[in-house]
């Protein structure tokens, strides 16, 4: 049987060390299933493996898509499947490495099938945010799909736009269109979780942005600055960072702000995948020795 193993966990907890061990024993290449890493020119403020690791061992989706390049979980659903199933016509097994909630849920479930908004609608709706704010939209939303209102992260831009161009798009509710109906896949799926005790992996997000400023985080940030508007910028990393280009707050504000909105990303990522009882949970030093693989 083709098996599908996902490593997967939150930021900092030392995934990608791990993942080219994998990789190695299993003899497949890492699938990565990271929503910014897929980005070119801003390795550090996404933790992208180093030149180093991915010599290693073959990488799909690092660094393949230009900042202003409009990309989905939808889109990646289709081309990673495409890549599993070209792995599979080599060997039995095939490795999936994240931390994006989204990407891991669209190649082991599946998403469900939202119509692809033309570009006229999502220009429309990006200006309507640019201009008039994220509270212009969230009105919107209220009115065109209050059921999906009521459950949205309503301080999340991309997902309150998504849902009103979908909405607009096909003149129904966006949350209508969702059936929450999980796809076969023609191929076994192992989960392996990684976590550490909260106080140590907090430790180690301090201490990787610490790195990622020693690495020259501030001056990669200026070198996309122009670019703050795109939607692949809008993350933790570049908005403080941004925030201290325009004088609103400190250099060691900024960095404080990245330490800490990342441990809130990290909380976030293991509540929702304390959600799916399939995953098997370790240790990040004790994998080796309490998993067995082919």
């Amino acid at each position: 049987m083709k098996t599908l193993y996902v490593l997967l966990g939150p930021t900092g907890v030392g995934k990608t060390a791990l993942s080219i061990s994998m990789a190695k024993k299993l003899d497949t290449p890492v699938i990565s299933a990271d929503s910014r890493q897929i980005y070119r020119g801003i390795p550090i403020g996404t933790a992208a493996p180093t030149p180093e690791q991915l010599s290693e061992v073959k990488h799909y989706f690092i660094a393949t898509k230009e900042l202003d390049e409009y990309y989905s979980a939808g889109q990646y659903e289709l081309d990673a499947l495409q890549v599993i199933e070209e792995q599979f016509r080599h060997g039995d097994n095939a490795l999936l490495v994240g931390g994006s909630m989204m990407y891991i849920d669209a190649v082991c479930q599946g998403l469900d099938d939202v119509p692809r908004v033309d570009e006229e609608t999502r220009s429309y709706v990006t200006e309507l945010y640019k201009t008039q704010g994220l509270d212009k939209i969230t009105s919107m939303l209220r009115l065109l799909d209050p059921e999906w209102y009521d459950r949205v992260d309503l301080k999340n831009p991309k997902r309150v736009m998504h849902a009103v161009e979908v909405s607009l798009f096909a003149g129904k509710p966006y949350s209508s269109i969702l059936t929450q109906s999980k796809k076969e896949r023609p191929f076994s799926i192992i989960k392996i979780g990684l976590n550490r005790e909260r106080e140590e992996l907090y430790e180690n997000i301090n201490r990787r942005v610490d790195q990622m400023i020693a690495d020259g985080l501030e001056a990669e940030a200026r070198s996309v600055y122009h670019l703050r508007h795109l939607n692949s910028l809008n993350t933790v990393g570049f908005k403080e960072m941004f925030a201290y280009f325009d004088g609103s707050i400190t250099f060691d504000e900024a960095v404080e702000q990245i330490k800490r909105n990342t441990r809130r990303y990290a909380k976030k990522q293991l509540t929702w995948f304390s959600r799916d009882s399939s995953i098997r949970w370790f240790h990040p030093n004790n994998l080796s020795s309490s998993l067995s693989l082919p």
